[in-house]
């Protein structure tokens, strides 16, 4: 039998392989063929087969933990309150999320027993139990929690992450400041041909600061008595609850923030292109030169990183878009699973996703074209902080964790671009104009 290190390194190596056969379909612009699926699909049951293994050798490791773990409560005094002995304590850390959460809400029993991980995750001022302390959320779990809220959602995910250090609570970075192209590039740059005789005039790069203020998303879980009484399901409750709400708090910050108190969204960037409607086009409806017209506002170079992201309410516009090609046509929009053969719909080749944060059908936003990879930064300080309180719920025989992340985000862009050639601007957000 190999180790569980071993198995995921064979885990790791088989997902590779999956990873490759995608990235050659997308180098060669076709869908995987029949053969491509079927060894694909038997990859990811041996993938699934050897998580089994693991799981079941990582849950004999936590049984052996605990069985090697005192019975007895091992307790020391410490004035009014009970304090654990660090003998009860596996190693300095929690083994799980569950056990971890239990011993914030028995901090707070002044009859209960304080478990001393709580105080070794503790760091800095006013983390630990005081008047109105708080505990840290572990940091692999709290890492944990994160990844979820960042793959909770659609456009978090495809965000590019920067992270703030502990001693920090905003970030300035460097941003090329252009806005057009046509006579030079990078926002002051112009090169010569070396034979021209013209007198040669220096150039250079015009820069501009993007400052990212960390604002704070603040979430409330509450839990009754029964449930933390359960410990191996008040884990799943919290990360259900919490993690869907943060993860969708975060996608419409991305999408429609305001900025201000929460981030500034696509919709309201500077940098945002609005592409008029066609000519008599009626209310609440997207015609496929809609959709072209968006397309050819993209920055070309980066055409693979745009996603389309709609309101599911538009899918009946889209399932009856056609291309005129001569006497005959095209499909505009495959559906996922279908001709498409992939898990989201197409769009002239690019996926298109439904989202509940994109505007209702006619208003600005109801289907938006979006490179969130190459022009939109995400940052965030650190992972989750946790507290609670027994007080706020008391008469409702419930416990109120609070959960705050520290994260900000903007587009990289001020302003879209004038191509070298042509008027229409370009950028790395399209939206269509409003259809009243």
């Amino acid at each position: 039998m190999k180790t569980v290190t071993q198995y995921r390194d064979d885990i790791a190596a088989l997902m590779k392989k999956i990873g490759d056969m995608d990235a050659k379909c997308i180098a060669e612009n076709r869908d995987p063929t029949e053969e491509e699926l079927n060894l694909k699909a038997e990859i990811m049951d041996k993938v699934a087969a050897t998580r089994k293994i693991v799981e079941g050798q990582e849950r004999q490791e936590v049984l052996a933990t605990e069985l090697a773990t005192p019975a007895s409560a091992l307790t020391v005094a410490d004035g009014a309150r009970i304090i654990a002995s660090p003998d009860r304590a596996r190693k300095d850390t929690f083994i799980s999320f569950d056990e971890q959460l239990m011993a914030v809400k028995n901090a707070f029993n002044p009859s209960g027993v304080i478990d001393p991980r709580l105080f070794n995750i503790a760091t800095g001022l006013n983390e630990t139990v005081g008047s109105e302390g708080a505990f840290l959320v572990q940091q692999d779990f709290s890492d944990e929690l994160l990844q979820e809220v960042f793959e909770t959602g659609q456009l978090a995910s495809r965000c590019r992450k920067q992270p703030i250090s502990g001693n920090a609570n905003s970030l300035k970075i460097n941003g090329v400041d252009e806005n057009s192209r046509a006579a030079t590039r990078f926002g002051g740059v112009k090169g010569y041909w070396a034979d021209e005789a013209e007198e040669k005039t220096a150039s250079k790069p015009k820069f501009r600061k993007i400052e990212l203020n960390l604002k704070k998303l603040v979430g409330l879980c509450y839990l009754t008595d029964e449930l933390m009484e359960d410990s191996a399901a008040i884990g799943s409750f919290v990360k259900d609850a919490f993690v869907g709400e943060f993860g969708f708090l975060l996608d419409d910050a991305i999408y429609n923030g305001i900025g201000g108190g929460q981030p500034l969204g696509i919709l309201n960037a500077g940098s945002l292109v609005t592409v008029p409607i066609e000519g008599g086009q009626g209310a609440d409806t997207i015609l496929t030169q809609n959709i072209v017209n968006m397309y050819a506002r993209r920055f070309a170079s980066m055409t693979n990183n745009y996603v389309w992201f709609y309101n599911q309410n538009i899918e009946p516009q889209l399932f009856t878009m056609s291309l005129a090609v001569g006497a005959g046509g095209s499909t505009t929009y495959l559906p996922p699973g279908g001709l498409s053969g992939a898990p989201y719909g197409k769009l002239l080749g690019l996926d298109a996703i439904a989202i509940e944060q994109a505007a209702t059908l006619g208003d600005v936003g109801d289907i938006v074209l979006a490179n969130l990879p190459n022009g939109y930064i995400l940052a965030q300080k650190g992972g989750i902080k946790s507290d609670v309180s027994i007080h706020v719920r008391f008469i409702w025989d419930e416990q109120v964790f609070r959960f705050i992340l520290r994260i900000e985000g903007q587009p990289v862009r001020a302003k879209a671009l004038t191509p070298a050639k042509g008027v229409e601007q370009q950028s790395h957000f399209i939206a269509l104009a409003a259809r009243p």
